[in-house]
């Protein structure tokens, strides 16, 4: 008899995860590892939040929050939703979670039975087509091309819909690739839901606030289909509190309470702490607050920076992402290609390629659902930036 459950058996272990263990075990060795895997920023969590978090430990919030997180927390996130989205959420129609993962894991969890069908456009993100297969649930998989900055199309959806369809899952700003939905494309989406009022969306934003081109988009500002998504967003990227793992939903409220009942049974509420200082994070309005505003600024600098670089490594096909910190170029032009012992001939070969190789950690497409491409973060300073970039033009210019 097998002794871990097929369930666990079945489950990848993230290729993000994987791969900057790989790179924090070589440094350990003492090599000169560069990084680009995690998708972290490298800011320090505002000053307001920690002074936040410190005044929550005097005051003694100490103790178990309300599993769906505390009244206040979920009261600033709900004037956060009509701020910045234009979404009307209220606070019972809000849960707190423990990262944004959790939110998603509970969103699938109480959609999806056995068999029902998920649509993920591809690339996507590497912890969806698990979470879903952990569900029981299909993975129905839409190629996007980087001709069309691997953006779904309304014509696509439909044509993927079938009587089985439960839920789509997609991020704007996007991780792997940086791009983001814009009103009227979200609109040609919100068409498509209203002739599928049973199907669900779950629309991830925890990109938001790492958006260069203005304001954040969201599907569910079409009254039409509001009860059809559920808005997932969190913390960890805007305001650079990854480790303090915060993440929400704002869903129609027989999802609320299903991820709560959900939630009191595995995890309850999130640390008491944390929220307490999420609470100063909702106050923060992104078009005035210096914090969310020079770390989007710095980020378009890099952004700019490695758009530049990208482009001058010849068969390398590049697009310049709109939000996030990541780029997702096109590679497979260097598949069949050899130097010393290595032959390329995925993106798994080219990621481990250039790890051993240029010292370079980056991420391969294939865990993203697209296996021509591999995926590189920009949240590192440009020195670092800069050094990562040649060495990877030097590792592939020796490829013949």
């Amino acid at each position: 008899m097998e002794i871990i459950s097929n369930r666990i058996l079945q489950m990848s272990e993230s290729e993000t995860l994987a791969m900057t263990q790989i790179a924090r075990e070589l440094k350990s060795q003492g090599k000169d590892v560069i990084s680009l895997s995690i998708g972290e920023p490298d800011f320090n969590t505002p000053e307001v939040v920690k002074e936040a978090a410190k005044k929550a430990i005097d005051e003694n919030f100490t103790h178990y929050p309300p599993v769906p997180g505390y009244a206040d927390l979920r009261e600033a996130i709900s004037k956060k939703f009509l701020r910045d989205n234009g979404l009307e959420y209220k606070p019972e129609q809000i849960v707190v979670s423990t990262g944004a993962k959790q939110s998603i894991y509970q969103v699938v969890m109480a959609l999806i039975n056995p068999g029902d069908e998920v649509i993920i456009p591809t690339p996507f993100w590497v912890s969806y087509k698990e979470i879903v297969k952990v569900a029981e649930g299909k993975c129905v998989y839409v190629p996007t091309k980087i001709e069309n900055d691997f953006k779904v199309t309304p014509q696509q959806l439909e044509e993927a819909i079938t009587p089985r369809t439960k839920l789509i899952m997609f991020s704007s700003p996007s991780n792997p690739t940086g791009m983001l939905y814009t009103k009227e494309e979200l609109k040609g989406i919100a068409e498509v839901l209203e002739r599928h009022p049973n199907v669900f969306v779950m629309a991830d934003e925890i990109y938001e606030h790492i958006n260069f081109e203005g304001k954040h988009e969201s599907l569910a500002q079409f009254p039409s289909v509001k009860e059809q998504v559920i808005t997932v967003n969190g913390v960890a990227k805007g305001f650079a509190m990854t480790g303090w793992r915060i993440g929400f939903i704002g869903a129609p409220l027989v999802i609320a309470k299903a991820c709560n009942k959900l939630q009191g049974q595995v995890t309850s509420a999130t640390c008491s702490i944390a929220q307490r200082a999420t609470i100063e994070a909702m106050l923060m309005d992104p078009t005035t607050s210096e914090d969310i505003i020079n770390m989007r600024n710095k980020f378009k600098e890099r952004r700019d920076l490695v758009y530049k670089l990208l482009s001058e490594i010849p068969n390398v096909n590049v697009r310049m992402p709109q939000g996030a910190f990541y780029f997702f170029p096109e590679v497979s032009a260097y598949y069949g290609k050899s130097y010393k012992d290595y032959t390329i001939n995925n993106s798994t070969d080219l990621c481990m390629y250039l790890l051993y190789e240029a010292n370079v950690a980056t991420v391969q497409g294939s865990a993203f659902g697209d296996d021509t491409c591999i995926r590189l973060s920009y949240a590192t300073s440009e020195d670092v930036l800069i050094e990562a970039i040649r060495r990877i033009k030097e590792a592939l210019a020796n490829l013949k």
